[in-house]
Formats: C-alpha cells, structure tokens, sequence
C-alpha cells in the first residue's frame, strides 16, 4: 500500500518568487536601519567629543568620582606615581590627575559627569543617583591656578599636561572677563563712551540713527525696485526690529516698521496668494513661473512674520512683559505699540484683498475698547474707513462677527464708540424675506416641443455652454449683485443681533444710545417679524421717563422709519409718538446739545411729510405753531432749520396759511400749554413769531421769517432763493453751524461815513473869497476895515 500523500500543498515558482522578494525587501530594510544605527552612535560618540573637549577648555577643573581599586590596580598606581613630577603638584591636584589617568576613555565622554564610562555594567547596589553625580564646586586657592592641557598616551597610560598660571596673569584675565561681559549691554559703543559728555553722545547717537536710515533705505529702495531678485532683504531687514543698541533701539524699530508697512503695500498683488497644493508643487513648470512662486511664496511667508512681530510688540505692552531685550524699557513699549497700531491700521485699509486680513481684523477689534484713548480712537478710525471703503462687503462681515464675539465675551461692557462705528456700513440694499422665495432659482424642465426641437447633441451643447458660463463668471474678479446683496444681508443680521441683545439684557446700560442711533440708521431695513416687539420695546422705552432726549428721539426716529418703510402695510396709527415729540419740543432750546436739532429734523420730515396722507391738518398747524415758538429760543443754525421745516410743512399742508391770519377760525381759544397736536386748537392762533424773527441778527433767518410772513410763495419778489429752496433742512442746519463760535455767515462790518476833504491844500475853493482873504491878512494894523461897504442889498 502507498504511504499516505502528504496534504501540504507545494508553493508555486511565482509564490515563491513573491516570497523571495519579500524576504529581499526585508533584509535591506533591516541592513538599512543597523547602518542608521551605527550612524546615530556615531554622531552621539562625536557630539560627546566635541561636547568633552569644549568643556575641558572653557570649564574650571572639577573633581571626578573616587571609586574603590583593584589590588592589580595599586601597584599600577605606585609606578605610575614614581613617573610623575611631584615637586610642582599638589596633592588634590595629584588625586585628580590620577583619577583622570585612571579612566582611558574619558575624552570621549562628558566631563561634567563623574560616572565611570562603563556605567551600564554596574550592579543596581552601586548605581549613583543624578543628583549626586553633579560635580562640587572646588574652592580656589588664591596663591596659584592650575590649567590642565590635552594629555598624552604612552605604554603607562594617558599622562595629563598641566601648566600654573601666575596670580597676576590671573587677575588681568578676570578684568578682560568682565569686559567680555559687559560688551552684549554696550555693544556697538566705543571704550570711551562713559567719558564722553551729554553734547557728544547726542551726536554719536544722531550719527548712528543716520547710518541706520541709510541703510534701511537702502534696503528698501532695493526691494521696491526689484521685488523678484531682493524679497530676502526683507529678512533683514526684519531682523532689524531686533535693534540691541540702547540708545537708538527704540528709533531703529519704529523706522524699521513704517518701512516695511510700506514696503508691502507697494509690493503686494491685488489678489489673494493661495499655498500650492503637493501636485502642483510636482509638477515642471516655466522659470518665469517657478520665479513667480518663489516670490509669492517668499512674500507671504515674510509678511506673516511682520504681522507677528506687530502683534507680539502690542501683547508686550499690554502684557508689561520685557522679553529677549534689555535695551527697550517698559515705558518704550508704549510708544512702539503705537506704531505698530498704525502699521496694522495702514495694512487693514491698504490691503483687504491680501492675505491674513481676517488676522488683522482679530487683532484689531479688541484694541477699539482699549483704555488708551489714542490707541481705541486709531481703530475705531480705520474701521469706519474700512465700512466706507467697501464695496463688496466681505471686510464688513468678518469685522462684524468679530465685534459680535468681543460684546458677548465682555458681557456687554464695551465703550459706546465700538457700537457707532458701525453705523458707517455701506448697506442700503438687503435680501428680505419675503422675496427670498421670489428671487430663489426655479428648476427648468424641457417641455415635450423642446425636446423634438433639440437634438440630443445640441442638448449636450447647451449643457456645456451653461456650465462654462458659471466658471467664467466664478473667474472673474467683479461679485455678483446677488452675492453682494447676500453678504450685505449676512451682515445686517449681525447687527440687528448685537442690537437686540442690548435691548433685551442690558438697557441700563451706556450702550443704549448706540443702539438706538443704530436702530434708527438700519430701521427701514429690519424685517416685519420683528415689528410688534420692537415697537412695544421703544415705546416701554419712552414711556419709562429715563431717557435722555437725544434717546428719545432716536426711538421716534426709529418707529417713524419703520412705518414709513415696509411697516407702511401694518395699520397702526403712533398718535403716542406724535404727542411724546410734539412734548418734548420746548425742552430742545439752546441750553440744551444743540444737535439733538439734526435728529428732530429727521423726525419732522418722517412724521409730517413721508406721511402727510395719514396726519391731520390740526396735527400739522400744531407742529407748525410750536416750531416756530422753538426757533426763537435755539441757535442760528437751528433756527434756519427748524424754519426749512415749517416752509415744507406749508407747503405740504397749503390750509396751514390759516396761522397768518388774525381771526379766528373756529370755536375755541389756542393752548399752548396742552401736549395734544389734536387739542391745542392750533387754528385760533397766528405766527406772530414770524415778526420778532425778522428782526433777528442772522440774515438767513431774517430772510426765511420774511418768506414764510407771506405766505411760502415759490415764485414772486418773496420767493427764496435757489441755494436756500433746493436744500433740505438737514443740509441748511449743517450749513450754517456754529460749532467754532463765529458767525456763519461772517458779520459785514458798518460802513464808514467818508469825510469831504480839500485836494487844493490851504486854498479855499471860491477864488473871490480866498481873494478878499488874502488882501484881509496882508493889511496892517492902521487901517480900518469897513465891512458895511462891501455888502450888497442881496446880502441882507
């Protein structure tokens, strides 16, 4: 019978060629990995060397361990001893050098450590703790030192070199020592300059800060005229914000980082330096190309570091920290945190399309609630210019979320100027709900007649031609209106968020105004789902008796823009508001902010003129009564406006000239005390304000009492003139300010009267009468003079 076939099964010729492979693999990677290893003892056994040798010359001579010997060992000693010169060498100093000799191997390894080289083969009894292997410090004898030198190897053994150095010798090397030290603090100053007077240091330091102008201009120029050849002299010259020189550090930072802020909005592209991804990195290029990337590359990475530096010197400050640099004192910091304040400024403005603008802007919003009144007011600046300077709305988003996540974190107590700059955001368009539905892209379907009437391949076409016209508009550089107008609605919800919250949590706060101002600038964008409560909220507000007038105000303000805007479909009829403004006219007087006048003139042109369909005549007449009242007790400026009111209300309500009439024009006496515009009996009254203002010092105002005294008439002799009817009374009130305490217009000075005067000299100019008087003065004293004979019967 067989013996049994053997059930494992033979590996293939290719199995085994796959195996073999393998194995191949492996053993080159393990051939590879011992060579490393080699490698890497190497560099360490190297590194210890080198590690030796330096501290064998720079350090002091410090006792090595003393271990116990081997009986072999002693007799070794005795005749290694007996070649020693013993005469010059002390006993510490013989123990050492015998320990020394002891080890063969100890230039290889770190004479810090006392350890025996072989310290791996020690038994776990004799292993010496780290801290007891740190060497003492030996005290030095004052009478000699002694230098060890390389040793030597002969058939004994390593034999070590000493030489004794001289007790002089000695103290000239601890003087040339200190002055090693003392050379970092005073580096680039010469050896005489603490002999030097306070006229020559100024001088030297003038010279110094001459040639470091020089060469930052240098350096400058160079970059600017070749950008692609010297984007490294930028490197160095950021290493110049590192200035060690104590006298003109401070001076050499500041120059260095204005000019490297312009230096980068001068070279920087107008598009945005995206980083190359690693296929783009592999693949050969042009030379002219490969330049371009290494510039931009070079470019972005240099202008990260600046910002960096900026940012670090601004923490310093507030952090009060003094870091790597003794030359720059604290109160220093100040100063240079200024100006890198003003860099990062110049770049948020210069350059919003360029890379880390966004970093900029985290950096920037916080210093807008900086105590320092210099520092918060430069934001603040540079952020309103940026709202206005916009155009396509992306700065403003980040900017805005960015202060929406410092009003939160600081629980609401920010300064109020933070919340104003963000009434200069260029929004006057937003997507509104109800026509996003309307605006929503709708798909398309081919109908059954389409279908016949196009091919398969011009259906084909079609698609292509659609979605190369998407790439074409995504490679063009302008945005889209739709995509602004997205942006622009992103932002305003923001806004409304920030404005929102203060109203909910925290209306005693100083906050308040800003809101209110805010609500009242974005009022005709707000959705009508937010109409009821906000309307409830501001008039709580109003009603509540703690607001000022100018908060006041900016609620009226506020609700009136509402409903003159989308709020024009809700039927609600604020007769609250109108008696809440219509009360607080008396107490806008001069003693009063005179600027609260511009928002009650915004208010009058709501109330009275967008909506002059819903106000009644006696509510107008009213308004028009107590207004003129107002402009007697305001200033100039705000008598004009406050008049320009009054013409556009007559003009919108031509029944109003019932006020230049004496008589009365219905039941009723006039009660100016009463703060209900329906109830006054306003009719009953006339304008007899309109004479005492005509007498006023102010000729625009004269002019506009005589204008409105007959009636508004836009044509005639008592007609206004073109540059006073074609402008608004805002524009009028801003016009005629007197905000620098001078008459505007410029008062005319009285006109001189002239005096006759005589251009003959001393010669009257009748010739017969200057005749008589010359004869009369050349008389003598005997002869009498008869007047009677000259006289004629005319005379008498």
């Amino acid at each position: 019978m067989a013996p049994p076939r053997s059930k494992k099964v033979r590996p293939s010729f290719r199995r085994l060629l796959k195996t073999s492979d393998v194995k191949l693999e492996n053993k080159l990677k393990n051939r590879q990995m011992k060579q490393q290893n080699v490698a890497k003892k190497q560099r360490k056994e190297q590194k210890k060397l080198r590690q030796a040798v330096k501290d064998a010359v720079m350090r002091t001579p410090r006792p090595l361990e003393t271990y116990k010997k081997r009986p072999e060992e002693e007799e070794d000693e005795e005749e290694f001893l007996e070649t020693l010169p013993t005469d010059m060498i002390e006993d510490e100093d013989l123990q050492q050098m015998t320990a020394m000799a002891r080890q063969a191997s100890f230039i290889t390894r770190d004479l810090s450590s006392c350890g025996p080289v072989h310290s791996e083969k020690k038994r776990s009894s004799e292993v010496v703790h780290s801290y007891e292997k740190v060497p003492r410090k030996m005290v030095r004898t004052e009478e000699k030192e002694i230098i060890h030198l390389l040793p030597i190897k002969d058939k004994t053994g390593v034999i070590p070199q000493t030489v004794e150095r001289v007790i002089k010798h000695q103290e000239q090397e601890e003087e040339k020592a200190s002055e090693e030290q003392e050379e970092p603090e005073n580096e680039g100053e010469p050896e005489s300059v603490v002999e030097l007077t306070a006229e020559q240091m100024e001088q030297l330091r003038a010279q110094k800060i001459n040639q470091k102008k020089l060469l930052i201009a240098n350096m400058a120029s160079a970059v600017i005229s070749d950008p692609f050849s010297n984007i490294k002299r930028l490197k160095e010259l950021r290493g110049m914000l590192m200035e060690s020189d104590p006298c003109v550090a401070v001076t050499v930072r500041k120059l260095v980082m204005v000019s490297l802020m312009e230096i980068f909005k001068d070279i920087a592209p107008t598009y945005r330096i995206r980083p190359l991804t690693a296929e783009e990195k592999g693949v050969k290029v042009k030379k002219e190309t490969q330049r371009l990337r290494e510039f931009e590359e070079g470019l972005v990475s240099q202008y990260k570091f600046y910002l960096e530096d900026l940012e670090q010197t601004i923490k310093d400050w507030k952090q009060q920290k003094k870091k790597r640099s003794q030359v720059v004192s604290l109160q220093s910091y100040q100063s240079l945190a200024h100006v890198s304040v003003r860099c990062l400024c110049e770049l948020l403005l210069a350059l919003p399309h360029f890379n880390f603008h966004n970093n900029i802007v985290v950096v920037l919003v916080p210093l807008m609630n900086d105590p320092a009144k210099q520092v918060s007011d430069m934001c603040c600046d540079a952020f309103r210019k940026l709202f206005q300077e916009d155009k396509l709305g992306g700065a403003s988003l980040a900017t805005v979320r960015v202060v929406s996540g410092l009003v939160k974190s600081l629980n609401y107590n920010i300064r109020p100027e933070v919340l104003r700059t963000l009434l200069s955001l260029r929004i006057q368009e937003v997507q509104m709900k109800k026509d996003v539905e309307a605006t929503a892209p709708k798909k398309k379907f081919m109908n059954n007649k389409e279908k016949k009437s196009l091919s398969r391949m011009k259906r084909k076409w079609k698609k292509a031609e659609e979605k190369l016209e998407k790439e074409l508009l995504e490679v063009e550089a302008s945005e889209s209106k739709e995509n602004k107008i997205k942006l622009h609605t992103e932002t305003l919800n923001i806004v409304f968020l920030i404005y929102f919250r203060i109203l909910k949590k925290a209306q005693g706060s100083v906050l308040l105004p800003a809101v209110l101002e805010g609500l009242a600038n974005f009022a005709h964008l707000i959705n009508l789902e937010f109409f009821d409560d906000l309307l409830n909220v501001l008039q709580n507000l109003i009603q509540s008796g703690d607001r000022t007038n100018r908060e006041s105000l900016h609620c009226i303000q506020t609700v009136f823009t509402i409903l003159s805007g989308q709020g024009d479909v809700l039927n609600i009829d604020p007769l609250t508001f109108y008696s809440q403004l219509y009360w607080m006219l008396p107490r806008l007087h001069a003693g009063a902010p005179n600027d609260d006048i511009i928002i009650l003139l915004r208010c009058l042109d709501t109330l009275l003129i967008r909506r002059r369909k819903q106000v009644t005549l006696q509510r107008a007449m009213a308004f028009v009564k107590r207004l003129s009242t107002l402009s007697l007790h305001v200033l100039p400026n705000a008598s004009v406006g406050l008049l320009a009111a009054n013409r556009a209300t007559m003009h919108s309500f031509p029944k109003c000239d019932f006020l230049l009439d004496n008589e009365v024009q219905g039941s009723g006496f006039y009660l100016p005390e009463l703060d209900e515009p329906e109830h006054c009996n306003a009719q009953n009254t006339a304008l007899w304000e309109l004479h005492t203002l005509q007498r006023h010092y102010h000729p625009v105002v004269r002019q506009f009492a005589a204008h409105l005294s007959r009636g508004a008439p836009s044509e005639g002799s008592a007609a206004l003139g073109m540059e006073l009817s074609r402008r608004s009374p805002v524009e009028l009130f801003g016009d005629y300010n007197v905000k620098d305490m001078t008459f505007n217009p410029p008062v005319a000075p009285p006109r001189t009267k002239k005096k006759d005067r005589f251009t003959h000299g001393a010669t009257l100019l009748d010739a017969e009468l200057q005749r008589r008087v010359n004869d009369a003065l050349n008389l003598t004293e005997e002869t009498q003079l008869d007047f009677t004979a000259t006289q004629t019967p005319s005379q008498h």
